[in-house]
């Protein structure tokens, strides 16, 4: 125990399966070499910079990292939490001829602008050029994509003439609760940002 009553833990270790933390689960889409799709879920992702810069972790051993460093491309979809169990789907482990069957009933549209499919249905579409991958960070690499292209579904929009709220209630977020749990956010209060703040 430290000094403010916290709990020490043990940093040899990773540490992140000991407390909940809170990532935006996203589904990340590739093409196979054969042509058909892949999909898998992340939840370390994310915009990594004002600009538009999408960042996700993955592993050289998985396919979508392997395809997307072949086709130097891949989407973002930001599934509704009434998907659940498609994302779900999306996580399930390879067969020993390295198919996925599960993909199959997962309904997909292609990307208009870079080469891979997008979850139909879901509220946001992001197609995205590598811009670079970054290795060697552990186990993990950090793909980073440029987005040249956004989809949103017009209950998800944000504008002027609707309360933020009303977004919210209508497009529900869904959540990772890392490691083991999801949420449904539906609400949300305003920032109190503090005078002069600025990004």
């Amino acid at each position: 125990m430290s000094e403010t009553g916290h709990v020490d833990l043990d940093c040899t270790v990773p540490i992140w399966d000991r407390f909940f933390l809170v990532h935006q689960l996203v589904v990340v889409g590739t093409v196979e070499p054969d042509g058909s799709p892949d999909f898998a879920p992340k939840h370390m992702a994310g915009p990594i910079a004002w600009d538009n810069l999408f960042g996700f972790a993955c592993t050289p051993h998985h396919a979508t990292y392997r395809n997307l460093v072949r086709t130097e491309a891949f989407t973002v979809s930001y599934p509704r939490p009434d998907q659940i169990v498609l994302v779900s789907m999306a996580a399930a482990p390879r067969e020993a001829d390295d198919s996925k069957p599960a993909l199959a009933v997962l309904p997909s549209i292609p990307a208009k602008l870079v080469e891979g499919p997008l979850l139909a249905d879901a509220t946001l579409h992001l197609e995205c050029r590598l811009e670079r991958v970054v290795d060697d960070l552990a186990a993990n690499s950090l793909v980073i994509g440029h987005v040249v292209a956004a989809h949103v579904a017009p209950v998800a929009l944000r504008q002027l003439d609707r309360e933020d709220e009303a977004v919210l209630a209508e497009a529900p977020l869904l959540a990772y609760l890392q490691p083991t749990r999801y949420a449904a956010i539906d609400a949300g209060a305003s920032f109190p940002f503090h005078d002069g703040w600025s990004r």
